[in-house]
């Protein structure tokens, strides 16, 4: 829909996307009180909807150990699924280093603080796209 605002002309959002935008929401909800209820530790949701295609939100937490890591994701898996949020991909279980569970426009990503530390996905994710730190640097 566009409407004429003064003199302007806007783009309103359609029905469908809000609710998306509030699945989505509700799906980052579900995820925030799973790893909360599990104990996970240093939890951060970076919005990545004007970074990527990849999805809405990226989860970065962690877990103490491996132990800790695989059943913080086993409870967030079942608390999607009883959401009826789905299908789910997840990858890295059988080792618990690195845990990502991919529910759509959600990511999540657990890890041991190890390994957290190394890949530092909160760094690249959150900088500045390099065309905005060249101009700055210009």
């Amino acid at each position: 829909m566009i409407s004429s605002e003064g003199g302007r002309e806007s783009h309103a959002p359609s029905p469908a996307s809000h609710l998306a935008a509030n699945a989505t929401e509700s799906a980052l909800n579900t995820v925030l009180a799973s790893l909360d209820d599990a104990k996970a530790e240093g939890t951060t949701t970076i919005d990545i909807k004007s970074k990527s295609a990849l999805g809405d939100y990226m989860v970065v937490t962690s877990g103490r150990s491996n132990r800790h890591v695989g059943a913080i994701a086993d409870r967030l898996v079942g608390a999607l699924k009883q959401a009826g949020l789905g299908p789910l991909r997840v990858e890295g279980l059988p080792h618990c280093d690195w845990v990502l569970v991919d529910a759509g426009d959600l990511i999540v990503h657990i890890f041991r603080p190890e390994v957290r530390e190394f890949y530092n996905l909160e760094k690249m994710w959150t900088a500045d796209p390099y065309s905005e730190r060249r101009a700055a640097h210009a």
